[in-house]
């Protein structure tokens, strides 16, 4: 008889072994190309394409538009044709997305590349969660804390490299960092191709006489509580516009605080997300715990939007700390979003159908693209008051969306196993 003690098997630091690895670095390379663009591409079409306030906003909102149809095509693909293959396409339309800016001033070209970037951003976006959601199983919410955190040091990496080219304040300082942006997808798509394709037991295969499957999965389409909570989600991804049109355009046009304050905001925020988004994972251990979340969420979307309204009272150490105060708050709420949103729009989506779900899911998202710096640009036409209103609507959804998913979830078995996480 066998008598030796066997120690308990440790749990992978990285979820999905090789691939979820090159995955991060994917991510790390993916998010530092994006640190260097994203930061400063409000400055760029402002003083390299001499665009207006207005014209800049509309921009941002028509080629959101646009790209809005990548989100559910990219959850349609998803669920018959092998992620990888697609995901390396949808990188390299947006390097040529990028590489394409550089070629021109002209208006209506710089709408149409930049719908066609935003259109494969958004499409890679879904497969790279459903990749994520494949790869790792159960372990989904301590993959994405660890995913974020290298996205996000990319992200801290571009901008403080943006912040460092801006200190030059030329026009090719601008064209490095969008060439960068560029070289970065061409890169990832590189990295893409060593990747293994994971196990989708719910794809589609279509026969050769076209024969439909026996039994049709489930509808994200028909189902409306799932459209009402992809709905409210629109509204609480309108951080991300704070960060990409909100405070750039408040820094430049109505606050007192120097133009160099907003990439290094940026980096603020990625910094956050590096140094807490996986010790905050540690709430989530169970779906009903991450419903939770939703009440703190809240709390931290009114106090982003009151402490930006008042950085318009004070001077330029005053405004750049209420600045500072602010970012923070949204970055807190950017987080808790994040690990909230990553599971309930998994634990309330169908198994036969997750691809689809999470593609429609994915529409809040892209929405948000073209809500998102209309609504921030109106906040910011309304002046401080606009500012104040921005966050608590934003919180008043929250709250929204925490009733809204009550019932569904209680329906729904217990989708994640406790969260123990020891990576740093």
């Amino acid at each position: 008889m066998d008598t030796t003690r066997r120690a308990p098997a440790r749990r992978k630091l990285i979820p999905g072994g090789r691939d979820g690895r090159r995955m991060l670095a994917i991510a790390f390379v993916d998010r530092t190309g994006s640190g260097l663009w994203a930061s400063v591409s409000v400055l760029y079409f402002t003083y390299v394409s001499h665009l207006s306030v207005a014209q800049v906003g509309t921009l941002a909102a028509i080629a959101g538009a646009i790209g809005i149809a990548g989100a559910p095509l990219g959850g349609h693909l998803a669920d018959r044709f092998p992620l990888t293959r697609v995901l390396i396409a949808l990188q390299l339309l947006r390097a040529v997305a990028s590489f394409a800016l550089l070629t021109t001033d002209n208006y209506v070209l710089l709408i149409t590349i930049s719908a066609l970037g935003g259109f494969g951003d958004r499409a890679a976006n879904v497969l790279t969660k459903l990749y994520a959601t494949r790869v790792a199983g159960p372990d989904r919410i301590r993959y994405q804390a660890i995913s974020r955190t290298a996205a996000n040091a990319g992200w801290a990496l571009g901008g403080l490299t943006a912040a460092a080219a801006l200190a030059l304040g030329t026009t090719a300082a601008y064209h490095w960092l969008l060439l960068g942006d560029a070289l970065s997808f061409v890169a990832v798509a590189a990295l893409t191709f060593g990747c293994g394709e994971p196990p989708s037991p719910q794809r589609t295969v279509a026969t050769s006489k076209g024969t439909p499957p026996a039994t049709a999965p489930p509808n994200p389409w028909r189902d409306r509580t799932y459209l009402a909570y992809v709905a409210t989600e629109t509204v609480l991804f309108l951080d991300d516009a704070v960060f990409k049109v909100g405070l750039p355009l408040w820094i430049a046009h109505a606050s007192n605080a120097p133009h160099g304050l907003a990439p290094l905001l940026m980096v603020l925020n990625n910094v956050m997300v590096v140094a807490l988004q996986v010790p905050l994972a540690r709430l989530a251990t169970t779906t009903a715990a991450t419903r939770s979340l939703l009440i703190p969420l809240s709390a931290a979307f009114a106090l982003g939007g009151t402490t930006l309204a008042l950085s318009a009272t004070g001077g330029a150490v005053t405004a750049a700390l209420l600045l500072t105060a602010s970012a923070t708050a949204f970055t807190l709420a950017e987080m808790l979003h994040a690990t909230i949103s990553w599971e309930l729009s998994v634990a309330l989506a169908p198994g036969t159908a997750q691809g689809s779900y999470l593609g429609v899911h994915g529409l809040a998202q892209s929405a948000q693209r073209s809500i998102g710096p209309l609504a921030v640009t109106a906040a910011i036409a309304t002046g401080p008051f606009g500012w104040t209103a921005f966050g608590a609507v934003i919180a008043l959804t929250c709250i929204i969306q925490h009733r809204l998913v009550r019932d569904p979830l209680a329906r729904t078995p217990l989708s994640v196993p406790s969260v123990t996480v020891s990576e740093h």
